[in-house]
């Protein structure tokens, strides 16, 4: 079992590869942390002293003077090295830095020299660095106006704001997602490169991001209709935009029924990808699910009976609520990363009809159980 501590545990890439790694209870146990520490030798000494790998996470990015972010960024470094020296760690030190270490900023040359640093620290003490170079990082839960441009965007649109352009660049961009796979590789391959260059996955104009993000909003938050998505990074994209929507006021969305003397009939989703339609009974009382997926578009509908869905995403207690009653057809979709279930609460069997963006794969299920 390898012990895993993450400084900046609750910033934008701690919280995924916190939880990311929380999947895998038997290969790594994870090693609490509170930004507090930082202040608190004891406490940052009996963290240090817990952990086989260290990744190295906290920094300030964005400050309105610069080199506030400058004396941050160095002197946490510089406290967890004294704690590494009072405690004569051997741990493997993993530290993300920026592709803006070349850069005329504080905030890269902040990121450069805590990367220096630790390496001057490891070669003094045997030790073992991973300097992680990365590229601009978007995906679900990103700060606005702190961590990226895409979380920016994502928020403005979702509430319906208009974004500005300032600078019309190329972005070199990587999926959080993707950069945590990379993080447990290096974990796992015992690293020990101060200059680890993490390649992006993807490239894009921010006027394309941008574009990509109102034509979610016009056929997805506005019509229901899931978009159409030609590649990866889109639908990476698709999802982070997802997550920046409030889901609490947004769901339960109502359909539209066309009725005659035959009946009625309800369109459940026009899609614009591939994807996995099914039907289901549930008995009163019964709840199914329970479940959360970290890629998958999920929506559930429920089309005759009464069903209470709950949702809640993966590391927070706010429940989400929403009764959905047959004789009003409605759906709610499951944003990723939140676990999810739907429960049978009337008298009579409940139909719902699911729909999925990918069919189920049992080599890749990215199915992960966990009470609501």
């Amino acid at each position: 079992m390898i012990r895993v501590g993450i400084t900046g545990n609750t910033g934008f890439i701690g919280y995924h590869l916190y939880q990311t790694l929380s999947l895998y209870k038997d290969e790594f146990s994870l090693v609490e942390f509170e930004k507090s520490y930082f202040n608190e030798s004891l406490k940052l000494d009996a963290f240090v002293f817990s952990c086989d790998v260290i990744v190295h996470l906290a920094a300030l990015n964005r400050h309105n003077e610069p080199e506030v972010i400058y004396e941050t960024n160095t002197s946490l470094v510089k406290n967890l090295i004294k704690a590494l020296e009072r405690t004569e760690s051997k741990a493997h030190l993993i530290i993300s830095s920026s592709t803006q270490e070349e850069r005329d900023n504080l905030y890269g040359k902040s990121k450069k020299e805590c990367r220096i640093l630790l390496s001057e620290w490891a070669n003094q003490n045997k030790g073992k660095l991973t300097g992680l170079i990365i590229p601009n990082v978007f995906g679900p839960f990103g700060q606005p106006y702190y961590n990226s441009v895409v979380a920016t965007f994502c928020h403005q649109i979702a509430k319906g704001e208009t974004p500005k352009i300032d600078v019309d660049g190329e972005l070199k961009l990587i999926y959080v997602g993707e950069l945590v796979e990379k993080i447990i590789q290096v974990i796992r391959d015992k690293d020990d490169t101060h200059e680890l260059l993490i390649p992006h996955t993807a490239e894009a104009k921010v006027s394309e991001i941008l574009a990509n993000l109102k034509y979610f909003r016009n056929s997805y938050q506005e019509t229901g209709e899931i978009p159409v998505l030609q590649n990866e990074f889109e639908l990476k994209l698709f999802n982070t935009y997802r997550c920046y929507m409030d889901i609490a006021s947004y769901f339960p969305k109502k359909f539209i029924q066309h009725l005659d003397a035959r009946g009625g009939f309800v369109e459940i989703a026009r899609q614009g990808i591939p994807g996995q339609t099914s039907f289901s009974t549930t008995f009163p009382e019964i709840t199914r699910g329970n479940h959360y997926h970290t890629r998958k578009i999920e929506r559930f509908a429920v089309i005759k009976g009464k069903a209470l869905i709950q949702l809640r995403r993966i590391g927070t207690d706010d429940v989400h609520e929403f009764y959905l009653d047959g004789d009003y057809p409605a759906y709610v979709d499951m944003p990723i990363w939140y676990t999810h279930n739907i429960k049978n609460i009337g008298d009579d069997i409940l139909y719902t009809i699911f729909w999925i963006n990918e069919p189920f794969d049992p080599n890749s299920p990215d199915t992960y159980f966990e009470i609501v």
